[in-house]
């Protein structure tokens, strides 16, 4: 059983597009969205809950008012401004609070605690292509690593379960925290990239962090014919670094149809180039995979 991820290193670039018609083409998989802070995965999925299951990131302060004598020590050194007089009450801003314990640690009186706070939800669901493990921060939260974790623990247990040869991952962009989580342990990640400047700019960044964590990519240029100067300097890129490209995507408005109506380009219009061309690219990465590329 292989984990795979697809990643990009800004968000907009086609990554979840591309995933969800993987999700079409993959057989005897488990669905994964890693992309907790926006997840649209489910958007043209459509997964069926099974389960609802609370996220609790990182503690934050309560003040209890029996013991609180109002000394303001406490809004005087939050750093994050989240404690507030209410009607005569010190309270703390849930969103604003960063969990640093400052204030319980500088508190006198010994009237504020740490307690967990509820950042968030993961779920199992079911969909016409598998079972789906996502999530999603409540507004403002953070900790979206731990999340992502959770969520790649549970697809691999229903992996597990269900005997099945994939777990494929929607990643999130970028290089933040929860790309950390999404890469962490894996052995390789489909890449997808523009042809433009800040586009290579993002793909370099990306590589060095895979590079780091040992992942080996397959790059997918899309939009190729954007640009083909450009799409061709990312390949030349891509190769010098050791990387493989899996394909090119040309512009195609029927994935604006496809998405306008909620589904897989594959499965919308499975005789468009571009479906072709994306079964094109599972085919090769599959291949490699088995060459252990």
């Amino acid at each position: 059983m292989l984990e795979l991820a697809v990643v990009s290193g800004k968000g907009g670039t086609g990554k979840t597009t591309l995933t969800a018609s993987l999700a079409v083409l993959i057989k005897n998989k488990v669905l994964a969205d890693a992309d907790v802070d926006a997840p649209d995965l489910h958007l043209l999925l459509k997964p069926e809950k099974e389960s609802e299951n609370p996220f609790y990131g990182m503690k934050k302060a309560r003040i209890l008012q029996e013991k609180c004598t109002k000394c303001d020590i406490c809004r005087q050194v939050c750093r994050f401004d989240a404690i507030n007089i209410v009607k005569g009450k010190y309270v703390v801003d849930k969103i604003a609070c960063d969990g640093c314990k400052l204030c319980f640690r500088k508190c006198p009186e010994r009237a504020i605690v740490m307690e967990d706070s509820l950042s968030g939800y993961w779920f199992v669901s079911r969909t016409e292509y598998g079972p789906m493990v996502h999530g999603i921060l409540e507004v403002g939260e953070e900790n979206s690593g731990k999340l992502v974790t959770i969520i790649r623990k549970q697809a691999m247990f229903l992996a597990q379960k269900h005997g099945a040869d994939f777990v494929l991952m929607d990643g999130p962009p970028g290089i933040g925290c929860p790309v950390n989580s999404t890469l962490t342990g894996l052995k390789y990640a489909i890449v997808i990239t523009e042809p433009t400047q800040s586009g290579l700019l993002d793909l370099e960044r990306l590589l060095d962090l895979m590079e780091h964590f040992g992942v080996f990519p397959f790059v997918v240029v899309n939009k190729y014919d954007l640009s083909e100067e450009k799409s061709e300097e990312i390949k030349k890129y891509v190769l010098k670094r050791g990387g493989k490209i899996a394909g090119v995507l040309p512009f195609d408005e029927v994935v604006v149809e496809a998405l306008s109506k909620g589904e897989p380009v594959v499965k919308y219009a499975p005789q468009a180039e571009i479906s072709r061309k994306i079964k094109e690219i599972w085919e090769y990465v599959k291949e490699e995979i088995k060459k252990g590329a």
